[in-house]
């Protein structure tokens, strides 16, 4: 039985790229950046990992032409912050 890997690419808008330096340089959101820094490396590595709870999400156009999918950086929190 061969194995199929499908690779996905992370790319960031400028908003996103903003936001996430935002995150990275404020004092009082150390704990976001880290739960989003750590949501990005385990969408690096797998984007189908248990803890993200990825899915399609199909009320968004991609402004690179592809899906758009929604991962979860933070649950059960506050403001919980969500990667598309």
């Amino acid at each position: 039985m061969m194995k199929i890997r499908i690779v996905f690419k992370i790319r960031f808008t400028e908003e996103a790229d903003d936001q996430f330096l935002n995150l990275q340089q404020s004092k009082d959101k150390k704990a976001q950046f880290k739960a989003v820094g750590k949501a990005l490396a385990y969408m690096n590595a797998n984007l189908r990992h248990l803890s993200l709870k990825t899915h399609k999400f199909d009320d968004m156009e991609s402004p690179f032409g592809g899906d758009v999918f929604e991962s979860y950086a933070q649950n059960k929190t506050p403001g919980e912050y969500r990667i598309f």
